[in-house]
């Protein structure tokens, strides 16, 4: 069974291109990550914030307690979130457009890719994926790279080459 996504794209911050055009460039990533993940419901939502370093420096402080900027977080929405009837809401993903494009620039990697990657990425974290342990890690970066490999973007755990 492959599930159906349905994904609300919020731009918070200057610099991030249109609603439309993130959607666009992210809603196959996220039904390719559905398919790969085999969640458990077959429809799934979940909200996108597209925001700037200073958010998610803020949130990381407030929620982590680490007091610098990510490149992305996920907040898991409870179970009781989910409106009977509806679509299982997964919960909410921030991205920090600063982060993102310096680590874009520094691995030498298209900003798309990137930020394809990082919301596949934090699209994992909401159906449970982790990397807190070495098998939790290696799992969700297998499940990575075959989901960017779908999507024809190269392996984001492979070695940069200086």
């Amino acid at each position: 069974m492959t599930a159906t996504v349905a994904a609300e794209f919020v731009v918070e911050a200057a610099g991030w291109p249109g609603e439309e055009a993130l959607e666009r460039l992210l809603a196959p990533a996220l039904a390719t990550a559905a398919a790969r993940a085999e969640p458990r419901a077959a429809a799934l939502s979940l909200a996108i914030a597209f925001a700037d370093d200073d958010h998610v420096r803020a949130l990381n402080r407030d929620f982590r307690g680490k007091d610098k900027p990510t490149n992305v977080l996920s907040f898991p929405a409870p179970p009781e979130a989910t409106p009977p009837g509806g679509p299982a809401f997964l919960g909410d993903v921030v991205l920090a457009r600063e982060t993102i494009t310096r680590e874009a620039a520094e691995a030498g990697i298209p900003l798309e890719a990137h930020l394809v990657h990082l919301t596949v990425h934090g699209f994992l974290h909401l159906l449970g994926y982790d990397h807190q342990d070495d098998d939790d890690a290696e799992r969700m970066e297998h499940l990575e790279t075959a989901i960017l490999a779908d999507l024809g973007l190269p392996d984001p755990h492979a070695p940069i080459d200086d």
